[in-house]
């Protein structure tokens, strides 16, 4: 493949679209070539902002409408109905068995009680957990589209890209990640803020996932920069590990 021709492949790269062969020359050629792995990173930051742009959250009235369609639709019937009705008419003068079945046709009713019960408690812990990822994903966006926001992109380890995006008027700062290595097992990246010095959290990422955007946790404050490091499960209070990476906040 002609130079020319890799040139134009720093797009197709950033959306991970290249296939193997392809993708490996371009790598090779991205080691010569800084104004390719620039804009590769560039590609990379500007496509994550533009998805995370296009989301479409859910409106507040679908949990409303949800948790009350729970609370009003019947469960449909275990099959079978018919052995019961068959039971009733073999043994019509069994008074003890009858007595017997209407008491757990009571301890059913009661269950049945207390399953739904269990579900719509279930459905409302599932419908806050939505509320609060819609929450974070508008804070996100609202970050990444702030008037202010301002980007500083840096590579990292084995081909990867992070890009930090920090709005000074909000006080929050977004990290995208592209291509990021799966973290060793039990282990997972955590992000920190660098204050001049000392290290405070700002969160964790998802360890299965290598392309990711993270909503830093806490305000930036006057953080001179940004630290990932590799930690145990559910994170650290303090870094274990050398940062694998540090970068400064955008200008």
């Amino acid at each position: 493949m002609r130079t020319e021709d890799l040139h134009s492949l720093t797009g197709a790269y950033a959306l991970h679209a290249l296939p193997d062969d392809e993708r490996a020359a371009f790598e090779r050629h991205l080691t010569d070539c800084g104004s390719c792995e620039q804009e590769s990173m560039e590609f990379a930051a500007a496509a994550a902002r533009l998805g995370l742009a296009a989301t479409v959250s859910p409106g507040p009235v679908l949990k409303d409408r949800v948790l009350h369609r729970i609370t009003t639709v019947r469960q449909v019937p275990p099959r079978g109905g018919g052995t019961v009705e068959r039971t009733r008419r073999v043994v019509p003068r069994a008074r003890g068995l009858a007595r017997w079945a209407l008491a757990a046709c009571v301890a059913a009713a009661a269950g049945l009680g207390g399953t739904a019960a269990w579900q719509y408690e279930r459905a409302q812990d599932a419908g806050d957990r939505a509320a609060q990822a819609q929450q974070r994903a508008e804070e996100l966006a609202g970050v990444l589209a702030a008037p202010d926001a301002a980007s500083r992109t840096v590579r990292l380890a084995d081909g990867a890209s992070g890009t930090l995006v920090v709005s000074d008027r909000q006080d929050r700062a977004v990290f995208l990640a592209s291509g990021m290595a799966e973290p060793p097992a039990g282990k997972v990246y955590q992000l920190w803020f660098d204050d001049h010095g000392t290290m405070r959290s700002a969160g964790l990422m998802e360890p299965g996932r290598g392309s990711q955007a993270v909503l830093m946790e806490g305000d930036v404050d006057d953080a001179a920069g940004v630290g990932i490091t590799v930690e145990p499960a559910g994170g650290s209070e303090q870094p274990t590990t050398t940062p694998i990476a540090l970068m400064s906040m955008p200008a």
